[in-house]
């Protein structure tokens, strides 16, 4: 064989490499696509960790902002974990630090003693997830954020156990993708989505662990209905081909005023905010 026909040998091999590499790649973000009804969920804003404002005695993830969050008419963002005697919480952070000035993980106090803890130095208490579904009461929809470090199924098993009952409307999310896989085994009924940003950007993480999740690639397991994403970074090509081409709910979070909100619009059907209010109920 000539130098000419070996080169057109190469570029031939690099050609079809090429095309099942990208095969591949939009193989690995197929999301779900006969999703049950999420009507009940759709005309909502979602306030983010509750309708809360610290300067007026209203700390994240509390009863109270929930209430207000409730009584404004708009769906609530929330996060879920477990107490050090696997008792479902609403708390964001995996420490306590930040919101209740405790050098402790959340995992590792048992219940009374979160509840002993100050959420922001007001007399607002970390709630259980049950004393939240109790709250709501099916009023307002609900974005139940899974909050998972590594894999544990007991987070997604404990929280199911208190929504299976439940009469509102809800969807489940997380960012790691176990919980989205422990949805679709266990409860294909529940409109699921994953969470999602460009992890490099944000300089979260770098490990190959989280590129491939900050490109979804995990999706042919996990099999979101939804992709909730950091609205910053909206064109992101992976969520593009989610979100346009197979049609997945795209879901932007957390917006913090109307201009972000007007400049994101168009590319999410579902806003999660904080910090100012837009208009209830659309």
């Amino acid at each position: 064989m000539n130098f000419s026909g070996l080169l057109f040998m190469l570029l031939l091999i690099a050609a079809a490499v090429l095309v099942l590499l990208a095969a591949l790649y939009f193989l690995l973000l197929i999301p779900r696509f006969h999703s049950p009804d999420c009507s009940a969920l759709l005309g909502r804003f979602y306030a983010h960790r509750g309708l809360h404002n610290l300067n007026e005695g209203i700390p994240e993830n509390s009863l109270k902002a929930f209430r207000l969050a409730i009584e404004k008419g708009y769906g609530i963002e929330l996060d879920v974990q477990l107490s050090a005697d696997g008792i479902p919480v609403v708390f964001h952070d995996a420490t306590l630090t930040r919101v209740c000035g405790v050098d402790r993980r959340v995992n590792e106090l048992t219940l009374a003693e979160l509840k002993a803890l100050s959420l922001g130095g007001t007399e607002e208490r970390i709630p259980t997830f049950r004393e939240f579904l109790e709250l709501v009461d099916g009023r307002v929809p609900l974005i139940v954020e899974i909050k998972m470090e590594k894999w544990d199924p007991r987070i997604p098993e404990a929280a199911n156990e208190l929504l299976k009952d439940y009469r509102g409307p809800y969807c489940i999310e997380s960012f790691h993708p176990g919980a989205l896989v422990w949805y679709r085994k266990h409860r294909p009924d529940v409109f699921r989505g994953q969470l999602c940003t460009n992890f490099n950007k944000e300089h979260m993480n770098r490990s190959p662990a989280y590129f491939l999740l900050g490109k979804m690639l995990t999706n042919i397991a996990a099999r979101p209905d939804f992709i909730a994403y950091n609205w910053k970074y909206r064109n992101d090509l992976s969520r593009r081909i989610c979100c346009g081409l197979y049609h997945a709910l795209p879901v932007a979070w957390t917006i913090r005023s109307r201009q972000e909100l007007d400049e994101c619009r168009k590319d999410f059907q579902l806003f999660i905010f904080e910090g100012f209010e837009p208009d209830a109920g659309k």
